[in-house]
């Protein structure tokens, strides 16, 4: 699979970083509106070719999938330009600004007959997919509540994720993970959601965002902000059990992540094989694409996270449970 990245920016360079991992893909091409920084980041990882436009790189001819990292409006529109140039799309979440945003992109899957996919990486970190395995073979008994936290620094006016227009704010940038892990685990979608939210003054978007999401017999409770101290953690609860993901979304792709399993006579810990799970998910997009199947979460999926996020955001004004629709 040949591979062109939108963009020379940090999400970009982390997906470069696992290309380089993988024996069945390779990057060929970055764009950027800035040559400059295009080459330059095309050079730091061998990149062949750099382009000074997004639109040149999708006039490429050698390119067979597109990676889409840019600033969350950016997404469906580029995301559409790459399907209808041909081009497959693993677009980085969230897929969209809403989920009605979202839906545009299954007309065009069906139209262009190109595979789309939101890159949830996480997903295809081992670490959660032995969690997911643990919960369906009843390892801690019946999953009956998740308790999640993310959290970072960043009060900067001028960065993307703290410009309303851009999509910015806690939820959608980091508090979508919580949403989608729970989905992944509970392997079901929320009947209702509630949402409280803190909004920066000065910047307007969320700086911190609590969720509650009810499952049917089973909760996911988490808290998100893009204005705390660094952290980040997951719990999964079951009836007999829990399970503990000790770097739940950031998992690094240099040392072991650990999954510690507590039964109530002790502390089990599962020590998984260092990986960079940016490398996995473009290996298993790839081998779909490649094999003619269904990439491993389809674009129904995200839109079906859009829709919990649209709902947490409306509770958050309602002060009442929304329904994802």
């Amino acid at each position: 699979m040949r591979w062109g990245i939108l963009g020379p920016g940090r999400i970009a360079r982390a997906f470069l970083t696992g290309l380089a991992g993988s024996a069945t893909q390779a990057a060929v091409a970055v764009g950027s509106r800035d040559a400059a920084r295009a080459r330059a980041v095309a050079d730091g990882f061998g990149v062949p070719r750099a382009y000074g436009s997004y639109e040149e790189l999708l006039a490429d001819p050698d390119i067979d999938a597109v990676y889409n990292p840019l600033p969350n409006h950016l997404h469906v529109p580029w995301t559409i330009r790459a399907a209808e140039a041909g081009k497959h799309v693993l677009c980085e979440k969230p897929i969209a600004l809403n989920a009605a945003d979202a839906r545009r992109l299954l007309d065009v899957r069906s139209r262009t007959g190109m595979q789309i996919q939101e890159a949830f990486m996480v997903r295809a970190h081992p670490q959660w997919v032995t969690a997911r395995a643990l919960v369906r073979e009843g390892r801690i008994g019946d999953l009956r509540s998740m308790l999640g936290h993310f959290s970072y620094f960043n009060d900067d006016p001028s960065n993307i994720r703290n410009i309303p227009a851009f999509g910015g704010g806690g939820l959608m940038d980091i508090g979508c993970y919580l949403i989608n892990t729970g989905r992944f685990i509970f392997d079901r979608e929320p009947s209702r959601v509630m949402g409280l939210m803190d909004r920066d003054p000065v910047l307007a978007v969320d700086r911190m965002t609590s969720l509650l999401l009810d499952f049917g017999g089973g909760h996911l409770a988490g808290t998100c902000s893009t204005q705390l101290v660094p952290f980040q953690r997951m719990h999964i609860f079951g009836t007999r059990g829990r399970l503990e993901l000790e770097i739940p979304f950031n998992a690094p792709p240099d040392r072991a992540s650990r999954l510690l399993v507590d039964q109530g006579a002790g502390i089990d810990t599962i020590e998984l094989s260092i990986c960079d799970q940016y490398t996995i998910q473009g290996d298993l997009f790839s081998q779909a694409v490649l094999e003619g199947r269904s990439v491993p979460s389809p674009l129904e999926d995200a839109v079906a996270n859009m829709a919990c996020i649209d709902a947490v955001f409306r509770s958050a004004e309602s002060g009442r449970w929304e329904s994802p629709t």
